[in-house]
């Protein structure tokens, strides 16, 4: 059985649009020791799921259970659950050991035996030395550490967090992300995340529920969502993406508006003679300035706007020519342009903005819906 069930649960704040919700009739299992992402992006209902989940907000319709039993009526402080929040949340007057004792005080734990479990819950996060600083004397990654802390001290069944590494430079992000990482390893707490960072999603989760306009879009493993995403919006969100419209001719080829043939696997439920999109990832992407010696079942024109070195890869900024179709995205058809993430070996010699370029790719590395 799993942990958590959501069965058609629908969020609807006073003063929003009828046919808006901040939730729309949501089904979401949760499997026990599981690390599991909500993503999205800004306003897609992952935050508020999440505050459902916590029992800070209260459905409008639908049932959530723990354990198969309805916990809508269930304050807060009554679900075992661990939060962590983006802004840490510590109390300032208090030491490090009391903010992380404080759980366990409201619930009458003795103060003989909180003792001990404040300094294992600590030790875990490897702070066991800083018990007796104020919060105010210490890092943002070791507040955040705290926070956590105080999260699994009462050894909650799950751990929700909100966004909780945002506030956080690119290296501790990082850093912080491979900790929380290890103590889902170690401790086999089932964790609920909430992030609008792909990068994030991807390295943390056993799962990942990609959140749009109140719905889930897709649940599944990182690489499933990154390998064959469910539609282009998934395509588009997750990692870099380029596409182009046309008309399905068959479940796996599209003709563009300009005659342009192009075939990809067929996404789910394709059919012919429908409008649809093709999707490519910049990697799977071959340049070359002499089409002749680019082999792949799709070949595209293109002409050359900028080339970025990016460390360990080119990354080529490119505008289809005339003939090869309309590029289009999901959030701004005009203003699409592909890309090509390169080797530095793969870069043809002498690039130059606005030079002719050709493209090709295989059909097992594009979709079509």
């Amino acid at each position: 059985m799993a942990l958590i069930e959501f069965e058609s649960v629908t969020k609807r704040y006073p003063g929003a649009a009828a046919n808006a919700p901040a939730v729309d009739a949501l089904d979401l299992t949760i499997e026990a020791g599981e690390f599991l992402t909500l993503l999205g992006p800004s306003g897609s209902g992952k935050t508020t799921t999440l505050m459902l989940l916590a029992g800070f907000e209260a459905p409008t319709a639908g049932v959530i259970r723990l354990d198969g039993k309805p916990i809508q009526a269930l304050p807060p402080h009554k679900r075992n659950m661990g939060i962590v929040f983006q802004s840490y949340s510590l109390f300032p007057h208090m030491t490090v050991a009391e903010n992380v004792a404080f759980p366990l005080s409201v619930r009458g734990v003795r103060a003989a035996d909180a003792r001990g479990r404040v300094e294992a819950a600590l030790a875990k996060v490897r702070l066991e030395e800083f018990a007796a600083r104020k919060p105010a004397q210490l890092s943002g990654g070791q507040q955040q550490r705290v926070a956590l802390a105080r999260a699994l001290v009462f050894e909650p069944r799950l751990v929700l967090m909100d966004e909780p590494l945002s506030a956080l430079d690119k290296r501790l992000r990082e850093a912080m992300q491979l900790e929380i990482r290890r103590l889902h390893r170690e401790l086999g707490v089932t964790m609920v995340y909430v992030t609008h960072d792909q990068s994030e999603a991807m390295t943390l989760s056993d799962r990942v529920a990609l959140f749009n306009r109140g719905r889930i879009e897709q649940v599944a493993s990182p690489q499933t969502l990154y390998d064959a995403p469910a539609n282009p919006f998934v395509a588009s969100f997750l990692g870099d993406n380029n596409m182009v419209a046309g008309v399905r001719e068959t479940p796996a080829q599209l003709r563009t508006p300009r005659g342009a043939v192009l075939r990809g696997r067929p996404g789910p439920g394709a059919a012919a003679n429908g409008h649809a999109t093709l999707c490519v990832r910049p990697e799977s992407l071959r340049v070359g300035i002499d089409g002749s010696a680019l082999a792949g079942d799709n070949v595209l024109a293109a002409t050359l706007v900028d080339a970025i070195h990016q460390g360990d890869h080119w990354r080529l900024v490119m505008r289809l020519d005339d003939g090869a179709g309309e590029p289009t995205s999901a959030e701004s058809p005009a203003a699409a342009q592909w890309f090509a993430k390169l080797s530095p070996s793969a870069v043809p010699p002498g690039l130059r903005p606005g030079q002719s370029l050709k493209l090709a790719f295989r059909a097992d590395d594009a979709w079509v819906y």
